[in-house]
């Protein structure tokens, strides 16, 4: 299989803040969600990868060629729509035809009436969520092979959000197609995500299968006596309040077996962050 999107050692530095370096591998046919904290350096990362902002340093390769080489085969939804305010839905069409030669007319008329947008709404008329049902048909209407979405749900209702989490599962459905799909909603993360990054201060603390990520972590809940007791080899992080205490444990199976008496429950991705994000370190 091959990879979508690698990274090798990108690296970005502003006066007051660095992201990086950075090595990651979307392979084909697969979602990588990326997730953090506000400022961790998610859209920093995007716009990097697609050449908004000049890499400090490292290789991008997307679609196993050089970004510019690629733009035409990239769908892309930043954290706010990009289109012109005195634009009407239908004239994005116009524009767009002329840039992507594979543009589809019929496929982005279906998407509106999907979405539930007026081709004459003025786009400075339309809220946050019905931009972003714009943005999301904008790119998808070319027909591209790899999505770069930042927050491309944020907005957006439960019931137009599994709908369009629908999409990107046939979209990937290909294994020449992937996404990289940034947001603050880890549910949506956790119900189509084939693999997560985790962002934290321009750092890039975990990246894997989210499979693999969620079914090794585990949370403990315990008294601080029965914390004292366990190998500080399974302790990740650890939140202490008035009246309990709790802690991340990393290889959840090895531990279960060798402390079979204390109770590790599931983790959430929002409580992977949390813990390593205001825990207390190991």
């Amino acid at each position: 299989m091959t990879n979508c999107i690698e990274l090798k050692g990108l690296v970005k530095q502003y006066k007051t803040f660095t992201l990086g370096p950075v090595d990651l591998k979307v392979p084909g046919g697969s979602i990588m969600g990326l997730i953090g904290e506000n400022g961790a350096g998610k859209t920093t990362l995007i716009k990097s990868m697609l050449g908004i902002t000049r890499p400090t340093a490292g290789a991008v390769s997307l679609l196993g060629t050089a970004p510019d080489r690629a733009k035409a085969d990239i769908g892309i939804v930043l954290d706010d729509c990009f289109f012109s305010e005195y634009l009407r839905v239908r004239d994005v069409e116009s524009v767009l035809s002329r840039v992507f030669k594979t543009w589809d007319k019929g496929l982005y008329r279906d998407y509106l009436d999907k979405f539930g947008l007026a081709g004459s709404k003025n786009i400075r008329e339309l809220s946050r969520g019905m931009r972003m049902k714009l943005s999301l048909a904008a790119a998808l209407a070319h027909r591209p092979k790899l999505l770069l979405l930042d927050e491309a749900t944020a907005g957006l209702d439960p019931v137009v959000r599994d709908e369009i989490l629908d999409e990107f599962l046939a979209f990937v459905s290909d294994d020449d197609h992937a996404i990289l799909i940034s947001s603050h909603i880890t549910s949506d993360l956790e119900k189509v995500a084939d693999y997560i990054a985790y962002l934290h201060q321009g750092r890039l603390l975990l990246c894997d299968e989210k499979d693999r990520l969620l079914e090794s972590y585990g949370r403990l809940v315990c008294t601080r006596e029965d914390l004292e007791l366990v190998d500080r080899g399974y302790i990740v992080a650890v939140r202490r309040s008035q009246y309990s205490t709790e802690a991340l444990i990393r290889r959840k199976g090895d531990f279960r077996r060798a402390y079979p008496r204390l109770t590790v429950e599931p983790v959430t991705l929002d409580e992977l962050m949390v813990f390593i994000v205001k825990g207390e370190q190991a």
